[in-house]
């Protein structure tokens, strides 16, 4: 396989890859909370491997380095639902997993059977006070104020623990909307939340669409490039053939 063919399949797997990144972001785009993602690449040098031929300069192929994550706030939608809440700003809801703290902006809160208040995947949220939130069977009136003091009928329960960390780009994601770091979490000193609304995915559906457009054009067009190297060495082994 000559070096265009080469680098026709490299691009071939770095799309790939794109396009899984960007399936994912279409996937997400109506759950609360999710940051979009972006696969970034960087291109690397080798020596071109026809050291005979007349191309005897440095190849370049694409090479994927991680994934950066769009942290802009998505836009707000009211849900009247009492137990959503959205934050308004920095900041990062805490609730405590089987594997230890992790974060989200994913406020689609509700009560489970033993009337814990827990995120949309069961685990409990965290308090100030490093506590789930409890509520009695008969505590109906559910109040979060912008702070995020959780209160009931019954008088306050306790703060929702919102954490803000140093460099959000290295925090890792567990789920769709969900996140883990080994920095050091700090309390925001003055969250701003509101109760009844939620932060939609920061996803652009139509860009992400078109994008996806895009990128499979692109790999059409490299499929074209390698089927075309294919037949081009096919025909000038048959002429070297013609002439043994």
């Amino acid at each position: 396989m000559e070096n265009s063919a080469y680098i026709a399949l490299a691009h071939q797997n770095a799309l790939w890859r794109r396009l899984d990144t960007v399936a994912n972001n279409i996937a997400n785009m109506n759950t609360p909370g999710f940051k979009g993602q972006k696969l970034m690449f960087t291109e690397y040098l080798t020596r071109s491997l026809n050291t005979d031929g007349p191309f005897k300069e440095k190849i370049i192929f694409p090479r994927d380095i991680g994934v950066a994550r769009d942290m802009t706030e998505g836009s707000w939608q009211s849900t009247g639902n009492p137990l959503d809440v959205a934050i308004s700003g920095d900041g990062w809801f805490e609730v405590e997993t089987a594997a230890g703290p992790m974060y989200t902006r994913n406020g689609h809160f509700r009560l489970n059977e033993d009337g814990q208040l827990v995120a949309s995947d069961g685990n409990p949220v965290m308090s100030t006070n490093g506590t789930p939130f409890f509520f009695a069977p008969n505590e109906a009136n559910i109040t979060i104020s912008q702070e995020g003091t959780v209160s009931t009928e019954n008088g306050p329960i306790g703060q929702l623990r919102v954490v803000s960390f140093e460099d959000p780009q290295n925090m890792q994601k567990a789920a769709d909307s969900l996140f883990y770091t080994e920095q050091d979490p700090q309390e925001v000193e003055q969250p701003q939340v509101h109760q009844g609304m939620l932060e939609s995915s920061n996803v652009n559906a139509v860009v992400k669409m078109t994008r996806m457009i895009e990128i499979n054009r692109s790999y059409a067009n490299a499929q074209k490039m390698i089927e075309s190297e294919h037949e081009r060495q096919r025909r000038a082994m048959e002429a070297y053939r013609g002439q043994i």
